[in-house]
C-alpha cells in the first residue's frame, strides 16, 4: 500500500510537471503576443502623431484659405455694388432720353406747320447756297489760264 502511495505521488508529480510545462509554453506565447501588440501600438502612436501634425497643418491652410476667400468675397461685393450703381445710372439716362424724345415728339406734333415751313426755308437756303457755289466754280473755270513762259531755266554751275 505504501507503494501505491508512492505511485500516486509520482503520477501527481509528473502531472504537475506536465501542467507546468504547458503553462510555461502558454505564458511564453502570451508574452510574445503582448510584445507584438505593444510594438504595433507604438507604430500606431507614431502614425497618429504624423496624422495629427498633418491635420494641424491642413487646418491652418484651410483657415488661411477661408480668410482669403472672405477678402475676395468682400472685394467682389464692392464690385457688384459698383456695377449696380452703373445700372442705376444707365436706367436714369434711358429715362431722361425717353423724356426728351417724348417732349421733342410732342413739340413736333404741336408745331407741325411751323416745322414744315422751317424745312422748306432750309431747303431754299440750301439750294441758293449750292447755286452760288456753282456760279463761283463757273467763274473760276471761265478765267483763262496763264501760260508759262518758254524761257529755259538758268543752270547753275557747280565746282567738283
Amino acid at each position: 500500500m505504501e507503494i501505491l502511495g508512492y505511485i500516486a505521488a509520482l503520477i501527481a508529480a509528473v502531472a504537475f510537471a506536465v501542467l507546468v510545462i504547458y503553462l510555461a509554453k502558454t505564458l511564453k506565447a502570451a508574452s510574445r503576443t503582448l510584445n507584438d501588440v505593444a510594438s504595433t501600438l507604438e507604430g500606431v502612436e507614431k502614425q497618429m502623431q504624423g496624422i495629427t501634425s498633418e491635420t494641424a497643418e491642413l487646418l491652418s491652410k484651410t483657415n488661411h484659405l477661408a480668410e482669403d476667400i472672405g477678402e475676395k468675397a468682400q472685394k467682389l461685393n464692392t464690385l457688384v455694388d459698383g456695377i449696380e450703381g452703373i445700372g442705376d445710372t444707365v436706367h436714369s439716362l434711358n429715362n431722361s432720353i425717353r423724356n426728351v424724345s417724348n417732349k421733342v415728339a410732342l413739340s413736333a406734333e404741336q408745331h407741325t406747320e411751323q416745322t414744315g415751313q422751317v424745312l422748306k426755308w432750309g431747303s431754299v437756303i440750301l439750294d441758293l447756297w449750292k447755286k452760288k457755289k456753282q456760279n463761283e466754280a463757273n467763274e473760276v473755270a471761265s478765267v483763262p489760264a496763264v501760260q508759262p513762259t518758254e524761257q529755259p531755266l538758268p543752270v547753275k554751275e557747280t565746282s567738283h
